[in-house]
């Protein structure tokens, strides 16, 4: 009975979780992920216009010449502290490296506001300044086109991997093209950051 009991309970998390973030849970999985062969890379961060929270259309290619972090974040997260170390680092390399975040509810429903309330609590909380954008699907079948080229292998030439949980981090060197992929717990002084950077 008490096998039966854990097997049904075992059963439950998993259908509540799903076997991807349930994988994520019980594994070392590396953290850090770079482009080996310079040559397959593919697309360009250069080729979407995104909505800001405010609704005004921002064409990525403005962010030509400079390093770009784009953030999946959320508010109601265990690393929802993190846009604390972000503004920072925004506020001191924002001129050479560019942060970009982008409001997800994909993860336990941890971003459940409106754009207007999203951009309220960043603000009243973190003093965030560096560019956010409207909320948007960052995994599964509705996942947006900015986050199909990211995660992606066919379309950016290297990488599969989608967001395991809010605050992943994707790097875009100064051509436009993606680079680097970090995991929710790695943060701006991480030195694999750092060097993938270049600050």
């Amino acid at each position: 009975m008490k096998i039966l009991i854990v097997s049904l309970g075992l059963i439950s998390v998993v259908a509540f979780l799903g076997r991807k973030t349930l994988k994520n849970i019980f594994s070392s999985k590396k953290e850090v992920f770079e482009v080996k062969d310079k040559n397959a890379m593919k697309g360009s961060l250069y080729d979407f216009s995104m909505n800001s929270l405010d609704g005004k259309t921002i064409n990525l290619n403005q962010y030509k010449g400079k390093k770009v972090v784009i953030l999946n974040v959320a508010s109601k997260c265990g690393y929802t502290p993190q846009y604390a170390d972000w503004q920072k680092f925004h506020e001191k390399y924002g001129d050479k490296v560019v942060v970009l975040g982008f409001p997800a509810n994909d993860f336990m429903k941890q971003e459940p506001g409106s754009n207007e309330e999203i951009a309220e609590f960043c603000q009243k909380n973190y003093g965030v300044s560096f560019q956010m954008f409207e909320k948007i699907e960052v995994t599964g079948k509705n996942k947006h086109p900015l986050y199909q080229w990211l995660s992606q292998k066919d379309q950016n030439g290297w990488n599969d991997n989608e967001p395991s949980w809010n605050f992943c981090k994707y790097v875009v060197n100064e051509n436009g093209q993606l680079t680097h992929f970090f995991e929710s717990k790695i943060l701006p002084t991480n030195p694999d950051f750092i060097k993938a950077v270049g600050i």
